[in-house]
């Protein structure tokens, strides 16, 4: 599997997904199907490789939706990335900022209780900061990125800090 390809496709989704969930007639998971279907027309990713980054995404923005504040800022997305939002680099915040708002509005209609989030190696991510479960290492991010094993000591299973 080309990792390339799949951080490539993983930005366009976004766009996407972000273009979609602008008409406010679709639900996050309306727009998810939407998104996951304009990426299959421009992308030659497999059904699986597809499922994945679909997949990616929704943790991602819900992740996000859970930890933004109810006021619309880049502060409280500053402090869900756990780095200065100036740093990233490619990446549409303004896009992903107003996917993660819509989505934390249709959370908290259907009241969810915040879950915690595994992330694994091999996973592709949007920009963040993550811990190893195993060592507490931390590993930052500032574009969509592949998450590797950790650096320290191999573990393959992080939490977004």
């Amino acid at each position: 599997m080309n990792k390339n390809k799949l951080i490539a496709a993983y930005s366009d989704f976004m766009k996407h997904l972000h273009e979609t969930m602008e008409d406010t007639l679709h639900s996050f998971a309306d727009a998810l199907e939407i998104s996951k279907e304009k990426t299959s027309k421009s992308s030659d990713l497999t059904t699986d490789e597809l499922d994945k980054i679909t997949a990616y995404i929704k943790r991602d923005v819900e992740h996000a939706a859970h930890g933004l504040s109810a006021k619309e800022d880049k502060d409280s997305l500053s402090e869900w990335f756990k780095f200065d939002i100036e740093l990233i680099e490619n990446f549409t915040l303004d896009a992903f900022l107003s996917v993660a708002d819509k989505t934390r509005l249709e959370l908290a209609k259907i009241e969810q209780l915040a879950v915690a989030h595994t992330y694994h190696s091999g996973d592709i991510t949007v920009p963040g900061t993550f811990i190893c479960d195993a060592c507490g290492k931390e590993i930052a991010f500032k574009t969509p990125s592949e998450i590797p094993e950790c650096p320290a000591c191999h573990a393959k299973t992080f939490i977004r800090i």
